[in-house]
C-alpha cells in the first residue's frame, strides 16, 4: 500500500466522522466540518460553505457523496486561493469533529450545602415516617 492510498483512506475516515458514519453528508454536517477543521476565513464564510453545498448537491437530494465532497473542496481551494491538497492536509490534522458541550456556572445558594435552611438542612424531606401511627390511640 502506498503513502497516498493510505491518506486518502484516512481522509475518507474522517469524511465518515463528520457524517456519524452514514455514506452522506448533509449541509449541517458540511459546515461543521468546515468550522472544526478551521476553513472558514475572511475569504470563506459560512454563507460561501452553504452556497458551495448546493452548488454541488444533487437537486433532488438534500446530501452529497464522498465524490461530490471532493468538488466541495476544489471549489473552497479556489475560493480561498490554494490548492485542494492544501485543504485535505487541513482536514487530515483536525483528525475528526470536535464535540462542545455546555457546562453549568456554579450556582452558590444550590451547591454550597452549608447555606440550606430549614428541612434541607437535615437532609430533606421524607416519605418514609419515622414511626407507624397507630390509629387504636383513639
Amino acid at each position: 500500500m502506498n503513502p497516498s492510498s493510505q491518506s486518502k483512506q484516512s481522509f475518507a475516515d474522517i469524511f465518515h466522522a463528520f457524517t456519524g458514519g452514514a455514506k452522506d453528508m448533509d449541509g449541517r454536517q458540511f459546515v461543521k466540518l468546515a468550522k472544526d477543521c478551521s476553513l472558514l476565513d475572511k475569504k470563506v464564510t459560512t454563507t460561501d460553505i452553504d452556497l458551495i453545498f448546493a452548488k454541488v448537491k444533487d437537486k433532488s437530494v438534500r446530501k452529497i457523496t464522498f465524490a461530490q465532497f471532493q468538488q466541495a473542496l476544489d471549489l473552497i481551494a479556489t475560493k480561498k486561493g490554494t490548492t485542494k491538497e492544501d485543504i485535505i492536509k487541513q482536514i487530515e490534522m483536525t483528525g475528526g469533529p470536535h464535540f462542545h458541550g455546555t457546562k453549568a456556572e456554579n450556582v452558590r445558594l444550590h451547591d454550597d450545602k452549608s447555606t440550606y435552611t430549614g428541612v434541607y438542612a437535615q437532609g430533606g424531606p421524607t416519605t418514609v415516617d419515622q414511626k407507624p401511627s397507630s390509629l387504636s390511640n383513639f
